[in-house]
């Protein structure tokens, strides 16, 4: 017995215990601390997770319209569906939110900028409108995790933690000619980059080729290389070879440019320069539907000029701005392609707003009394839209029936309408107009292939980013769509000179979309991306 007690109280084998007793305490507590940071950084992420979501989501709205702000701060509170699943939360709802936002300015939780520097990570100015919204910060309401374990060590909570990201919405237009034009609407002494210009639906605009440095000039974008050259290849080509760039930011290229208006030309079916007219490399096709106001013998080559395309021996001269040709009497003339607007047509400069903008009123019946031997009320019953609509169904419609319209049912209906060349009567050896191409291969639009005569156009506000020659992050407006009225060449001379080889006559079809559409292909491709 008294060994027991002696070698019982001379044992060690249970020294460790108090130590352990001891570190158990600080163990539990560092395992609760690892445990609740994991919960922690998990809705970190999940809270920066959903800024992501709702920065793109309210980006995706910014396309410069008007409810952008509004639109996009309704983006990015309602669409995002996110949950907090890691941390505990007071109250029954887990979804994460983001404050109400609606205004076009950099305050709040959503806000809006004009630009952004990535080099230095600094926001340009802020918005003050739904135009110059370029740029959106979203950041997501502040949340508090709340500890499983770490309370042992006297933490029951994590401070407020938030999510923020910054979105902008990139655009790309493709498989359309590097096309610009100074905005028309606006005044000579504009500072607003922004100013705008309302694309209405079927209106002409005179543009003219020359150095983008006024209202209403045509000029022209660099794309992967600079020189008259790459232009040509850009405006001629079937398949640009740039293929995309960007909807803002571009470079202007300019310079003598009237060259590149021969390689516009062969999506009317004329070869001015011959087999050079196309750069070579590329294919410069007519669309499939090229009428317009030239006509030759079957004999007579592709160029421009008296053994090849020309006018007419009495060709489309209206005197009066407003009132169309009267029918019968002699005056409509001998052949006519789709005609510009009666107020450019009077005179080289026109009568229309600045000599630019026209009000969308053309001779409607004067050109169905030329090419289709139709009175008004026959071409109001038998010209119907792609569903079999009449496109006139009363005398009140008729001012809403534009060239593109017509264009497009003549298209719809080729045997009948463009596919017959139409004999000049008196002229021998006998004049004809044609509507479908003799001269280069045509090329029809569908799903994938773009309209030849509808070409997409960066408006350009000039005179506010004082644009003189070459310049480089030039901020676009809006792009625009329209329709080629005619060939771009010389018509008259003197007094009854009607246009030059530098006007370009086009009209408005409207806003480019995004997407484009069956008789553009993809014209137009927004996609909103992360900053940071």
């Amino acid at each position: 017995m008294r060994r027991f007690v002696r070698n019982f109280l001379r044992s060690d084998t249970g020294s460790v215990a108090p130590t352990v007793g001891l570190s158990l305490f600080a163990l539990i507590a560092a395992g609760g601390i690892a445990f609740d940071y994991a919960r922690l950084a998990s809705m970190d992420t999940e809270l920066q997770n959903a800024a992501d979501q709702a920065a793109l989501a309210a980006a995706s709205q910014l396309d410069g319209n008007a409810g952008a702000c509004a639109r996009a701060a309704a983006a990015a509170k309602d669409l995002l569906a996110n949950q907090t699943l890691f941390a505990n939360e007071t109250g029954s709802s887990r979804a994460i939110t983001v404050a109400d936002e609606a205004t076009c300015d950099a305050t709040g939780n959503i806000q809006f900028y004009q630009s952004y520097d990535r080099i230095n990570d600094t926001f340009g100015a802020a918005s003050t409108s739904d135009a110059d919204a370029h740029v959106v910060l979203v950041r997501v309401d502040p949340r508090q995790s709340f500890y499983a374990l770490t309370p042992i060590v006297g933490a029951f909570s994590s401070p407020n933690i938030a999510g923020e990201a910054v979105a902008e919405l990139g655009s790309a237009i493709c498989k359309v000619p590097p096309v610009m034009m100074c905005n028309p609407a606006e005044p000579e002494s504009n500072t607003d980059i922004n100013y705008d210009f309302n694309a209405v639906e079927g209106q002409g605009l005179r543009l003219v080729i020359g150095d983008p440095d006024a209202p209403g000039n045509f000029g022209f974008l660099r794309t992967d290389a600079a020189g008259a050259q790459q232009v040509a290849k850009e405006v001629g080509y079937d398949n640009p070879p740039a293929g995309c760039m960007a909807t803002n930011g571009v470079s202007t290229e300019p310079g003598n440019m009237i060259s590149v208006r021969a390689a516009l030309n062969t999506r009317f079916d004329i070869s001015e320069n011959g087999s050079t007219t196309c750069p070579a490399g590329g294919v410069c096709s007519s669309s499939r539907n090229s009428r317009k106001d030239l006509v030759k013998t079957d004999a007579d080559g592709c160029t421009l000029g008296n053994n090849g395309w020309r006018e007419g021996p009495m060709p489309y001269r209206p005197t009066d701005p407003v009132n169309p040709l009267p029918s019968g009497g002699g005056s409509d003339p001998t052949s006519m392609g789709f005609p510009r607007d009666m107020c450019h047509a009077v005179s080289l400069t026109g009568s229309c707003s600045g000599g630019i903008i026209g009000n969308g009123k053309w001779d409607i019946d004067a050109f169905f009394r030329v090419n289709y031997n139709m009175v008004q009320s026959e071409w109001m019953t038998n010209v119907t839209d792609e569903n079999g609509n009449q496109l006139a169904p009363t005398v009140a419609d008729i001012p809403n029936v534009s060239r593109y319209d017509v264009y497009q049912w003549e298209l719809r209906n080729t045997a009948t309408t463009i596919d017959t060349p139409r004999t000049v009567t008196g002229t021998s050896p006998a004049l004809k107009s044609y509507s479908s191409p003799v001269c280069r291969g045509s090329i029809t639009p569908g799903p994938t292939v773009p309209d030849r005569r509808r070409i997409s156009v960066a408006v350009v506000n000039c005179n506010a980013q004082n644009l003189n020659g070459a310049e480089t992050n030039v901020q676009v407006r809006k792009w625009v769509d329209v329709f080629l009225v005619e060939p771009a060449i010389a018509r008259g001379n003197g007094p009854s000179q009607r246009s030059t080889n530098g006007d370009i006559y086009v009209e408005v079809i409207g806003v480019t979309a995004s997407g484009g559409s069956a008789n553009n292909a993809v014209t137009r491709r927004d996609v909103p991306y992360l900053i940071r």
